[in-house]
């Protein structure tokens, strides 16, 4: 799996050395808000989702990618972003992206989730990318938005938030859009 950058981000396959770093943006409660993982109890917790994502690498082909995001300047890490592969025939994916509350507002989330959408498309030959967020998620339908994704599903009371379920956006943007 290979590295991806940006202006100003580093996005790198997420490793063994990220555990403190995810369970710390896990744990945050505004990043739980709309978050339907939920905070972790333990750091073994946070040790066996961080393991899943690191064998899924492994798999030939791979089928789920997840990324640290880094600061490239300070190699800080920031946040989390991923691109799940759905059947191989749809040619389609779904991606996720979830940043430190620090780092909200700077247009970080939106570089980054370019970036991936290009990795979908260029590297990952997809056809169809979509995404999903609670209708409350103001700063991520901000940023579906600003990658150029197309909100194309109201679903009723599909996520099951701590605040209770919510109804979703559902989210696509095209190889040719």
């Amino acid at each position: 799996m290979k590295n991806l950058q940006t202006q100003r981000l580093y996005l790198r396959p997420i490793s063994h050395q990220d555990l403190q770093a995810v369970h710390d943006l896990h744990s945050l409660p505004e990043v739980d808000e709309f978050n339907t993982l939920g905070i972790p109890e333990t750091i073994d917790d946070t040790k066996n989702i961080v393991d899943q994502w690191i064998l899924s690498h492994e798999e030939k082909p791979t089928r789920r990618f997840t990324f640290a995001v880094e600061l490239k300047e300070s190699n800080q890490f920031i946040g989390l972003i991923g691109i799940n592969l759905g059947k191989e025939k749809y040619r389609n994916a779904e991606v996720w992206f979830k940043l430190h509350s620090n780092f909200w507002n700077k247009g970080f989330a939106t570089e980054a989730l370019t970036r991936l959408l290009t990795f979908g498309f260029e590297d990952l030959k997809l056809h169809r990318i979509e995404a999903g967020c609670a209708v409350a998620n103001l700063g991520s339908i901000s940023v579906l938005e600003k990658v150029g994704m197309k909100r194309e599903a109201h679903t009723r009371k599909l996520l099951p938030l701590k605040s209770g379920w919510s109804d979703n956006y559902g989210y696509a943007i095209l190889e040719g859009d």
